[in-house]
């Protein structure tokens, strides 16, 4: 069984920063992307940034230039990096590891991490 775990979200000043960690266990033959997403009160569930196979990122123009995405394949181990915190980045975080299946792809999610950024 898949497993997502995601940690290191928490309540930080804005221009602060943190690191949010998203572990990975299971059998997961083939990854197609990882990504971080992010919901916040009332908003739609939206994308911050990807990680595919090839070692592309994209990012949400919102956090161009002050988060980054990274992750460790040994750990497997997702990474994303936030720094220059502001308080519209306050929204619960989740992990999202997309694997290939025949025909289409499979979207794996963690339980989610709350990240809030006083003013």
């Amino acid at each position: 069984q898949v497993q997502l775990v995601e940690s290191g979200g928490g309540l930080v000043q804005a221009g602060g920063s943190l690191r949010l960690s998203c572990a990975t266990s299971g059998s997961i033959p083939s990854i197609n992307a990882m990504g971080w997403y992010r919901q916040a009160p009332g908003k739609q569930r939206e994308l911050v940034a990807t990680l595919s196979r090839g070692g592309d990122t994209n990012y949400a123009d919102s956090v161009k230039g002050r988060f980054a995405i990274s992750r460790d394949n040994a750990k497997h181990t997702v990474y994303l990096q936030m720094n220059s915190l502001k308080p519209e980045d306050t929204a619960v975080y989740y992990c999202n590891v997309r694997v290939p299946v025949p025909g289409y792809t499979y979207d794996y999610w963690g339980q989610g991490t709350q990240v809030t950024v006083s003013s």
